[in-house]
């Protein structure tokens, strides 16, 4: 039964206060003003005196305006109807396409059962060889880029959503600038991905609320996906954004600040989130893979959003200078996987990163002027080979033919017993005639 309520006590920016018994924190209410109808939610309940976020904003709302709870917590439609689709924080379509009705499932809910969850073993292909090579991605993984402004990690999502050999893309974007949300959605129409992906998009100039709603409504979705058997890959941009919204929330809501003014229960809420990563047992069991972007202001890994986010993911990507970074960068979980697809896969790995360590070391070196002997210049050919035909994130190859331009590149640059490679590994994949 809906309660409806024709005073409101208090208005603060976008949110409200009503006097109201038997409501439900995270309860909906519709706000009825003269200029239209908005969803609120309740955020804060002190004895009968109950807060709400209006998502439409505080404009234009007075104290004798409507208040009708609904009775329920948020909802999303949840079918294969939703496939191809654009909508926004709120599940309304931002395309031209009809409402979803069907199947409306609950967001926010617990994480999977812990013991219908299996040990990972498969990976997940994106054609990016400093991924799949040197930092593979692992399905149920629950992995952070972590990027500084002005980094292209809007693009590399969109090549992952392109190329990733999955069922399902499910991709959340917050304070999302206009223009990136044209680009994810045109790269995708044009690569043929769109068929294949939902879109929840929150632009810089929506609703704040509705920027909280975007992770939880992205895993609900994907939850039902994967359920029914889909490996759903899950996108999320920007995490810091979606922690900004919650900052500006509580600081609304008088809310006594953590670090950096940030909510006390910014690790939680996080958390919550990753967790709902999952591969789930069964011949009919999907799995949900989460990539998040958490961008670090001020390139600093210790702000408050990358430093908890790093306790509570399997690793991390780190995009430094348009190029995923082959030392800061690390999945926990590549060694699930990375001994079954090829057998000079883990040695290679990390003979090239042995390598390319000593090429930083030796530019350094040079940029000081000190003298290159002949194995310096060597370590110079490799790592500018290195950058170019592996660490560019135009470069789309499988991880096979990664493999072989990784036998091919120290072919090019080293002699055979200079690699630190075992001998049999040499027989077997030094490319031949060189």
């Amino acid at each position: 039964m809906t309660k409806v309520y024709n005073r409101i006590e208090n208005i603060t920016g976008s949110v409200i206060a009503v006097n109201a018994t038997g409501v439900k924190n995270e309860e909906l209410a519709i706000v009825t003003t003269r200029f239209g109808k908005s969803l609120a939610q309740v955020t804060k309940i002190d004895g009968e005196r109950v807060s709400l976020q209006v998502f439409a904003g505080g404009r234009g709302i007075s104290t004798d305006d409507e208040v009708r709870f609904l009775g329920r917590t948020m909802r999303v439609a949840a079918s294969e109807s939703m496939l191809g689709r654009i909508f926004d924080g709120s599940g309304t379509a931002r395309d031209a396409g009809p409402e979803i009705e069907e199947n409306q499932v609950s967001i926010g809910g617990p994480s999977f059962n812990p013991a219908r969850r299996i040990i990972p073993k498969n990976m997940i292909r994106t054609g990016i060889p400093m991924i799949d090579l040197f930092n593979t991605l692992v399905v149920s993984q629950k992995l952070p880029i972590f990027s500084s402004s002005g980094e292209p990690y809007n693009e590399l999502l969109a090549r992952i959503a392109m190329q990733a050999e999955v069922d399902i893309i499910v991709l959340g974007g917050m304070g999302l600038k206009y223009d990136d949300y044209l680009y994810f959605k045109e790269t995708l129409e044009d690569g043929g991905a769109l068929t294949r992906t939902v879109m929840f998009v929150h632009t810089a100039s929506d609703p704040t609320v509705e920027c909280l709603m975007v992770p939880d409504m992205s895993l609900a979705v994907a939850e039902e996906f994967a359920m029914k058997g889909k490996n759903v890959l899950v996108l999320l941009t920007d995490m810091t954004n979606f922690a900004d919204a919650m900052k500006e929330l509580a600081i609304t809501q008088e809310q006594v600040p953590s670090n950096r003014g940030y909510p006390g229960d910014l690790y939680s809420q996080l958390a919550s989130r990753y967790e709902k990563a999952v591969d789930i047992e069964g011949e009919n069991g999907g799995s949900i893979t989460i990539l998040a972007v958490t961008t670090m202001p001020g390139d600093d890994v210790t702000h408050p959003v990358p430093d908890n986010t790093g306790y509570i993911t399997e690793g991390q990507f780190y995009l430094k200078g348009g190029r995923i970074e082959p030392f800061g960068s690390l999945s926990r979980l590549k060694q699930q996987v990375n001994g079954t697809t090829r057998k000079d896969h883990r040695t290679l790995m990390d003979a090239m990163i042995k390598l390319y360590a000593a090429y930083k070391d030796t530019a350094e070196k040079k940029s000081m002027g000190f003298n290159m002997s002949a194995w310096d210049e060597k370590l110079l050919q490799y790592g500018a080979l290195f950058e170019k035909q592996m660490m560019d994130l135009n470069i789309n190859i499988s991880l096979e033919d990664a493999l072989d331009r990784g036998w091919e590149i120290l072919a090019t640059c080293f002699a055979k017993e200079e690699t630190g490679i075992k001998t049999d590994l040499i027989a077997e994949f030094w490319p031949k005639g060189m």
